[in-house]
Parts: C-alpha cells; sequence; structure tokens
C-alpha cells in the first residue's frame, strides 16, 4: 500500500467517530416543519386540516409543507364527496385559504 493512501485511511479512521455523532441532515422535511413550528412559523398541523376542511369538505388526501416568497405554504389535495379533487393552499402561519383549483 502507497503512502499516501495508508495517510488517507488513516486519517479518515481518526475521524471516524466524529463523523458518527453528526446528525443526520436537519433541512429534511420532518426537520425543517418541526424547526418552523417550535419557531412559530407554523401552525400545528390539525389546525390546519380543519381550516382546509372548513373551507373545502371532503378528506385530505395529499399534504405538502412549502417555503415560497419567504412565507410558509401548505398545499393540500381534497377529495370530496362528489369525488371531485381540489388543490387548496393555505398561509402556513395564518392560516388563511390562498387558493382552491378544482382538478378536473
Amino acid at each position: 500500500m502507497s503512502r499516501p493512501l495508508r495517510l488517507a485511511l488513516v486519517a479518515l479512521l481518526a475521524l471516524a467517530p466524529a463523523l458518527a455523532s453528526v446528525p443526520a441532515r436537519a433541512d429534511s422535511d420532518g426537520e425543517r416543519a418541526r424547526h418552523a413550528l417550535e419557531r412559530g412559523e407554523i401552525r400545528p398541523l390539525d389546525a390546519v386540516l380543519a381550516a382546509a376542511r372548513a373551507a373545502v369538505p371532503g378528506d385530505v388526501v395529499a399534504l405538502d409543507l412549502k417555503r415560497d416568497d419567504g412565507r410558509w405554504l401548505y398545499k393540500l389535495r381534497i377529495l370530496g364527496s362528489d369525488g371531485r379533487r381540489r388543490d387548496v393552499k393555505i398561509d402556513a402561519s395564518s392560516l388563511k385559504l390562498l387558493d382552491v383549483d378544482d382538478d378536473d
């Protein structure tokens, strides 16, 4: 084994304990949502679902939290009892209904 390769292996082994203690990426969707909730930037999910169902009755079949132009938005897909799907956009902080699109 060449000397540079041995040195690289030794360095890697020396760093292994430190690398093992590094937490998983905090930018995963769940982590970002949790941090935003803890900072008071978004409302709890049960409040969001209640606001969405009050505006557009039906079953929530998809949910997405996005950051758009500096604000958090919930995008929900709701399946109504009539079988129609609607895409609903709600401000994650104020729970204000921003948009409803019928999915034709």
